[in-house]
């Protein structure tokens, strides 16, 4: 038979490499939110999970259980081999330890395929990363890195975390990039989503003495940060960054595709079109249906962006404010690893 896991031992168990976590929840269950690192292998099926939540709420508990099983029944062998199939110790969850978890955990026992549950689920992994976040104490140092759109802060920090240095990538948890233009070309998370790769990242670096990341508002697309990182953002030590304007529309062509997303850009852009001067506005309307999107990034950094933000720039402390200017994001890197406290270096 299977034996429980509680989450704490699950994550154990994950972060050794011992097992995979595979969430049994359907489909859209899985893309809504699950736990970091797991895959979906569905006991049913949207449209399936949707016919046994009418019979269980309309008809009675009974047909809904009986049209269950015919249905698991009918796609058995074909479930049971994506289980097979998976080398390593298997542990799987559903939404609250019930029903599907159980089932399939007893029927790969019957073939001899050892599976571990999450005790009480997804749900039960929700609550944790709850409450672990409204206790989290944050101790580390902040180093806080902003900069006009398009030097290239996001490009900066994913070369220092592939380096090994101590990064909260708080856009890629978010997959958004803070700006209206933040969603094009990511997907967006929600908060369920977030606030799990938040505090998974949060532990894995729980013994850095300090933590690099983004100056970000309070909202990143539809995820909001906890108010311990915004104390820890405002009392952190910022990094300033500036990269000529020229690299830094490269940055944003290279980031937003607007080739590939045209429509997109375009319909964010009218958002924000009444609050450019009107002959500006029409000059990057025309520039994106021209596709001349180089000249589009140029007007909106120089017309709307740069005026923004060097209106926020003095909520920074300027006596820590470091200053990197570079030619290139590439050539701002080594100033920055200069500043970083050496007990951080990576080994």
């Amino acid at each position: 038979m299977f034996q429980d896991l509680t989450v704490q031992e699950l994550r154990a168990k994950r972060d050794s490499g011992e097992l995979v976590i595979i969430d049994v929840r359907s489909p859209s269950e899985y893309e809504e939110s699950t736990i970091p690192g797991s895959i979906n292998i569905p006991f049913f099926d949207d449209r399936e999970r949707a016919e046994i939540g009418t019979l269980y709420k309309q008809v009675s508990v009974q047909d809904a259980k009986k049209r269950g099983l015919e249905i698991i029944s009918a796609k058995l062998p074909a479930f049971i081999a994506q289980f097979a199939a998976i080398p390593q110790k298997k542990a799987l969850f559903c939404w609250r330890g019930g029903m599907r978890s159980r089932t399939t955990a007893t029927l790969l026992s019957l073939m001899d395929i050892h599976a571990y549950r999450l005790s009480g689920g997804f749900r039960e992994y929700r609550r944790w990363v709850v409450e672990t976040l409204a206790e989290f104490s944050f101790d580390q140092r902040a180093y806080v890195i902003h900069g006009n759109t398009g030097t290239g802060k996001t490009a900066i920090l994913s070369e220092l975390e592939r380096r090994g240095y101590p990064v909260l990538d708080l856009e890629g948890m978010a997959g958004h990039r803070g700006s209206i233009f933040g969603q094009i070309g990511m997907r967006a998370h929600n908060q369920k989503t977030f606030e799990s790769l938040l505090l998974e990242r949060l532990i894995a670096l729980r013994h850095s003495p300090y933590v690099l990341m983004e100056a970000e508002s309070r909202r990143i697309g539809k995820c909001v940060l906890p108010e311990f990182l915004m104390e820890a953002k405002e009392a952190g030590i910022p990094i300033r960054v500036e990269l000529p304007i020229g690299e830094r529309i490269r940055h944003i062509l290279e980031d937003y595709r607007p080739e590939e997303h045209k429509q997109q850009c375009m319909a964010a852009f009218r958002v924000i079109k009444p609050r450019i001067h009107t002959p500006v506005a029409a000059e990057i309307e025309q520039s994106i249906l021209n596709d001349d999107f180089g000249r589009a990034a140029e007007l909106l950094l120089t017309a709307y962006y740069d005026p923004r933000y060097e209106h926020g720039s003095d909520r920074y402390d300027s006596e820590k404010e470091l200053f990197v200017q570079a030619d290139s994001a590439v050539a701002a890197l080594e100033p920055i690893i200069a500043a970083l406290p050496s007990s951080g270096v990576p080994v």
